[in-house]
């Protein structure tokens, strides 16, 4: 049992509804903005975040991967491409999560790492091509998308993340198309994070400590995005997408910021 109550279960929830609306229409789970509500204000413990945050992504994925199998979305090579990377990638993450950075203070500076040049790289991104218009560049090649993978996965078993949340900027970033990016950095994140999701499982049978899920709230959490991500993946084509990369920009860089600052004191 993780001791969850019902009102920290309905707030699980309500957030995993209200930031997977958002963030699903750009290819983002919403776990990398979940994070820190389930740290600050839901009170899930360091390292038992990690898994909770994985099992949100393991229940919401398949409400915006739904979505985008019935419009094709999930065809193409760029999906297997991005789970090939991100699966083995996990795996080493969470190994790494569990060993070697399971102190709160060391989380917290992950997360502003992650988060600030995440953050700050996609509002500049974003306003740079609202204020050129020029041809994108060349799409890179399968090896590169399977290598940014890899690592992309070892940051997102560390994080919680599933690692599709980072990809999926990067990617568009990169040159590629946010209809083509978004349904296959989504179903990485979904299944990385049920890889990860199981080796948390298990090294909680090793060692001692808050390693494994409390299972309660991420499936609240999860029920919340399963019902967000298919109305934000519905959402995608009527929603103007300078205004979603701006509003993740924005929202990374004050969650990084916050941790940062929580660092400092």
């Amino acid at each position: 049992m993780d001791g969850t109550d019902g009102w920290t279960a309905v707030l699980g929830f309500a957030a995993g509804l209200l930031i997977s609306v958002v963030t699903a229409p750009v290819g983002v789970s919403g776990a990398v903005f979940l994070l820190p509500v389930q740290v600050s204000v839901l009170g899930v413990p360091s390292p038992a975040v990690t898994p909770t945050n994985l099992l949100y992504n393991v229940v919401a994925g398949p409400g915006a991967l739904l979505r985008h199998h019935r419009n094709g979305g999930l065809r193409g090579p760029l999906t297997r491409l991005l789970v090939l990377g991100t699966v083995p990638g996990v795996v080493v993450g969470a190994v790494i999560r569990v060993f070697a950075v399971p102190g709160p203070s060391v989380f917290r500076l992950l997360i502003a790492v992650l988060l600030l040049p995440l953050g700050g790289w996609l509002c500049l991104r974003t306003l740079h091509r609202a204020a050129r218009t020029r041809a994108p560049g060349p799409e890179p090649s399968p090896r590169s998308i399977t290598r940014l993978a890899l690592a992309v996965g070892v940051a997102g078993g560390i994080y919680g993340i599933g690692g599709g949340s980072l990809l999926g900027p990067v990617l568009v970033g990169r040159g590629m198309p946010v209809a083509k990016v978004a349904p296959a950095a989504l179903a990485a994140t979904f299944v990385t994070s049920v890889v990860g999701a199981g080796t948390y499982a298990l090294l909680a049978l090793t060692v001692t400590g808050d390693i494994a899920p409390y299972w309660t709230l991420g499936l609240a959490c999860g029920l919340g995005g399963l019902c967000g991500g298919y109305l934000g993946a519905h959402l995608q084509p009527r929603l103007p997408e300078t205004v979603l990369r701006l509003l993740l920009g924005v929202l990374a860089l004050g969650i990084g910021g916050l941790y940062a600052v929580q660092i400092l004191r």
